[in-house]
């Protein structure tokens, strides 16, 4: 059945519509709820019903083409196709999903498309432009540049716009990429096709911008094309330097700084704060600039003369307005670039010129500003953003302070002798009038700061390195301790410099000055002030996570666990005085902070844990309302992790019982974000309690979470597999009794016939084959193995053979439940006759020595071991495949698997590296540990000694006769040696 365009209109403005964008009669408890299902909304639902229906993605793309359905659902339809493409384009192998008369309609309507359409809905037609183009782009779509090219016009901006704007769309995917053949391959592609046409549309908008000087709806049109050209002047040379380009760069130099000092009248904004065409076209002459700089000196070097002078008038004279921000930011990013050169560099070695350098380009971007000050107090949280992690890299004084620093590691001495200067200044200016001159304390701290810091301030331990003419500790405490100390009289923002120094310097200070210096963190947690508890929070979570050169903590547990419910209780009180939703969530340094006293007194949260819970479960249940911070949410569910860690092995069924409503309404409510957290909780709470029973609450998540539904999202697999994991060994019997073995093997079946899944089918298939007795799954291991075996011949991985390989050991080793070499071996000519030897001499064996984990390898030791001592099979039929056992369990132990010790270090994980909300996130504070099925084995070596003596007195001499028949001279004195252990 074709779509129904009338009827796709209705449900795509259904889908916009709250009221109508949930499912009705939901069950209020989820112990009583149908297997529930990922796609909750009515108006998604009836959308993915007709994604069932043929050209579904046409459709879309007729909507998004026909004026009179209206801009919110044209845009509505964009966004839907965007995400529709995402999903469907291509399956893992690469191929495409949809028909193919299907993808060569959407590749020919789409670029027509994105060029006629407003900018809202060209980004997002944009974005599925990128998503094809990473699969098809070129040799699936060799058209695609010869069609943009053949769309370029001599005076029609808003088409040239939209050529330029999908050419950019798609040439940017090479910015992060690294340097390989078919990457060059591609760019040579577009550069033989389109760097032609490309300067010729530059020279003709240049000609065109003189023309239309006065016209300012013109010009600002063709700044927009300017704005697109730069952008692509960086896509196209962002790998190398384009011939093209090279041969033109006198040409392409000039016209760069004409317009990099560009002035027009009719281009300026009167907004103070929302930067303007002229800002963003020079800013994005900067980027290129500096890339040219950093890549490309020996063609660009004689060019950058004239950059520099430029950049110098514009940092004298541009105003301290925040619609500057991007352009000075990156004009003094690209000087950073000037002076990691050394040639360049030299400009700058001598006093008087840094001097200038100082007053007139560093200090003005370094100084306080009033919206500063109006952002400290409007927008707290957006300050301390920028100003703790910078975030936002087009702040004037990360910029400046990053230039500051270059200019220090070329001239050291030089620099530190100049700023020192300023920094005396600054403070005498201070000393005169503590109550109005403020600024100039908060000015010489920062300016300090920059200068002390050496190399790469690192996440864990702060400035590792100083600058050997300054000395933090005395300048804390002759400068910047007062301001700590004190209760009242000191403005805010000192006390932040103050608190923000100890935090940076962290590493610097001794653990007696810590000790003394802890206190007074907490005290300011105590503050009013938004930004000042904040940033307390912030040192306090950093201190507690810092170790010393020994890897010791610094602030040890006893240091806090007197003062954790105090201090708990204020942080939670904190977090909790606006319970609006979005509120709730604003601030994640509160919840780190949390999290990392949870980590630091660990079993201490026994006797508080009646004050801590009914926290977590309001917060829980708010922030489930809206999730609006992935930050703070990831760090609510570290914290429970740790919460659950230390204290469910006590107090099992109270946490059990209290944590399941909140979590089962996150599953009903099919909040997406906290699902997989939930999952992984879900299973923590089970772990820690191992001898327990499956209790009411995990017998009824068993039918839900084995439908099909809850697997469709990616994000949610590794945490079902690690929850399935925790339940199956208990649940044993439920799952036989109500028939669900077989659909916990389909569960397997679906994941192991993936790439992206085949890990967690193995994961998920050893707990089964580790539960159930073999009688159970007798009828199973046939169809098991052949999957297994049709996986390895037609689409084998690397991965996959490795996860079968630890499988095989896995079976071979577990003798003691009634498998072993003998029973897999079986199963394996039952499958096909005569298919174990080759598939244990060209797979199993070579790829045992792959085996890289120490409990893999360990597992690899039982299992070859009781193949030479146990297996009739290798006794009696192979025996050439006796000799080369042996020959892979020594060449095992030349290298032994040492056991696991116990690790109980949580690892850092820093958020800035991971991808909320795309995928599945692993909580660390409930990491799963390894699990050693023999933790009985301690020494391996000892270990197979041992067995193979008693195996020998066993079968009364048959492995010693067997060595002597059957191995190398070599190989039989080494396993000679191994028989008198």
């Amino acid at each position: 059945m074709a779509v129904d365009l009338q009827q796709l209109v209705k449900v795509l403005e259904a889908s916009l519509d709250p009221r109508q964008n949930k499912q009705g009669d939901k069950q209020s408890s989820y112990i009583i709820m149908k297997p529930f299902n990922a796609d909750h909304s009515l108006a998604e639902l009836a959308i993915r019903q007709e994604e069932k229906k043929p050209n579904f993605s046409l459709s879309l793309l007729q909507i998004v083409a026909t004026e009179i359905y209206g801009g919110t659902v044209r845009l509505a339809s964009a966004l839907y196709f965007k995400n529709y493409i995402k999903r469907n384009w291509t399956d893992e192998d690469g191929k495409h999903r949809l028909p193919q008369n299907e993808v060569v309609a959407i590749k020919g309507e789409l670029i027509g498309l994105m060029i006629s359409v407003p900018p809202n809905i060209q980004y997002q037609l944009g974005e599925a432009v990128g998503v094809i183009a990473d699969s098809d782009f070129w040799e699936r779509w060799d058209t695609l540049v010869d069609d943009l090219v053949s769309r370029l016009t001599p005076d029609n901006t808003k088409t040239n716009n939209g050529v330029l704007q999908v050419a950019h769309s798609i040439f940017k995917r090479w910015r992060p990429l690294y340097r390989s053949d078919p990457l060059f391959t591609e760019i040579n592609h577009v550069l033989s096709r389109f760097g032609g046409p490309f300067l010729a549309l530059v020279e003709n908008t240049d000609r065109l911008i003189a023309a239309h000087q006065s016209d300012q709806e013109m010009l600002q049109q063709l700044f927009a094309t300017l704005n697109l050209i730069v952008k692509l002047f960086y896509d196209l040379s962002v790998q190398d330097l384009p011939p093209i380009f090279e041969d033109s760069l006198t040409a392409i130099t000039s016209l760069l700084h004409k317009y990099l000092t560009y002035e027009s009248k009719v281009l300026k904004t009167d907004d103070d704060a929302d930067s303007g065409p002229l800002e963003h076209v020079k800013a994005g002459i900067f980027e290129v600039l500096e890339l040219w700089v950093q890549k490309y000196e020996d063609a660009f070097g004689e060019h950058v003369g004239q950059f520099i002078g430029s950049s110098w008038n514009l940092l004298t004279t541009v105003g301290p307005e925040v619609k500057y921000d991007i352009l000075v930011s990156k004009a003094l990013q690209f000087l950073t670039a000037v002076t990691s050169s050394v040639e360049h560099a030299q400009a700058f070695n001598n006093e008087s010129t840094l001097s200038q350098v100082v007053e007139k380009v560093l200090l003005p971007n370094l100084r306080l500003r009033d919206s500063d000050m109006e952002l400290f107090e409007d927008e707290p949280i957006e300050f301390i953003r920028r100003d703790l992690e910078g975030s936002d890299s087009d702040t004037r004084r990360k910029a400046a302070t990053d230039f500051l620093r270059q200019l220090m590691a070329k001239f050291e001495a030089l620099v530190s002798g100049v700023v020192l200067r300023y920094i005396d200044h600054y403070l005498s200016e201070y000393a005169q009038s503590p109550s109005t001159n403020w600024k100039s304390k908060d000015t010489a701290v920062y300016l300090y700061s920059a200068i002390a810091a050496k190399g790469t301030i690192t996440a864990s331990q702060g400035v590792t390195s100083t600058n050997s003419f300054a000395n933090v500790v005395d300048f804390f405490q002759n400068n910047i301790a007062r301001d700590l100390i004190a209760d009242n009289g000191i403005e805010s923002i000192l006390k932040v410099d103050a608190i923000k120094y100890l935090y940076t310097f962290r590493s610097q200070i001794t653990a007696a000055q810590w000790h003394e210096a802890f206190p007074l963190l907490v005290k300011h947690l105590g503050s009013p002030e938004y930004v000042v508890y904040t940033y307390a929070a912030i040192a306090l979570e950093r201190t507690m996570a810092l170790s010393n050169t020994s890897k010791q903590p610094v602030i040890v547990r006893a240091d806090v666990e007197g003062l954790s419910d105090q201090l708990l209780q204020h942080l939670f009180g904190l977090i909790e005085s606006n319970a609006e939703p979005a509120k709730l969530q604003e601030n994640e340094f509160l919840m780190r902070c949390i999290m990392r006293v949870l980590i630091v007194i660990r079993e201490g949260v026994l006797p508080i844990v009646d004050n801590i819970l009914p926290h977590f479960l309001k917060i829980t249940h708010l922030s489930s309302q809206n999730p609006s911070n992935p930050r703070f949410n990831y760090y609510l569910f570290e914290a429970i992790g740790a919460f659950i860690r230390f204290a469910a092995p006590s107090q099992p069924e109270k946490l059990e019982s209290n944590f399941y409503p909140p979590f089962a309404a996150i599953l009903q409510n099919d909040v997406q974000e906290f699902i997989p957290y939930v999952f992984q909780l879900f299973a923590a709470l089970l772990e820690a309690n191992p001898s327990g029973s499956l209790s009411g609450y995990y017998k009824s998540l068993i039918p839900p979470i084995l439908s099909p539904a809850p697997w469709a999202s990616k994000g949610n697999v590794p945490a079902l597999v690690r929850l399935l994991s925790a339940i199956i060994p208990r649940g044993v019997t439920e799952i036989t009794q109500s028939d669900q073995l077989e659909t916990l093997l389909g569960v397997f079946q679906q994941l192991v016939a993936t790439r992206t899944n085949e890990i967690y089918g193995f994961e998920l298939l050893e707990c089964i084959v580790n539960s159930f007795s073999s009688s159970a799954l007798e009828k199973y291991y046939g169809l098991i193995l052949q999957l297994l075996l049709t996986r390895l011949q037609n689409s084998k991985t690397d991965t996959f053979a490795l996860r079968f390989v630890r499988l095989y050991h896995f079976v071979s080793a577990k003798d003691d439940k009634g498998l072993g070499t003998d029973f897999f071996i079986n199963i394996a000519e039952r499958v096909q006759s005569g298919v174990f030897v080759p598939l244990y001499l060209n797979i199993i064996l070579p790829d045992t020595q792959k085996l890289l984990r120490p409990l893999d390898r360990k597992t690899a030791v039982i299992s070859l071991t009781k193949t030479l001592t146990d297996s009739n099979a290798f006794a009696e039929k192979y025996k050439k495949g006796w000799g080369y056992t042996c020959e892979a369990l020594l060449k095992l132990l030349e290298n032994p698997p040492i056991p696991t010790t116990s690790d109980d270090v949580i690892a850092e994980q820093d958020p800035d590296d991971m991808s909320f909300g795309v995928g599945f996130t692993q909580l660390t504070t409930i990491r799963r540990p390894a699990r050693d099925q023999w933790p009985e084995i301690t020494d391996v070596k000892k270990w197979v000694g041992e067995y193979i003596k008693a195996a020998d007195l066993r079968h009364k001499g048959r492995i010693a006769s067997f060595a002597q028949e059957r191995l190398s001279p070599e190989a039989r004195s080494v396993f000679a040696a191994y028989m008198q252990i």
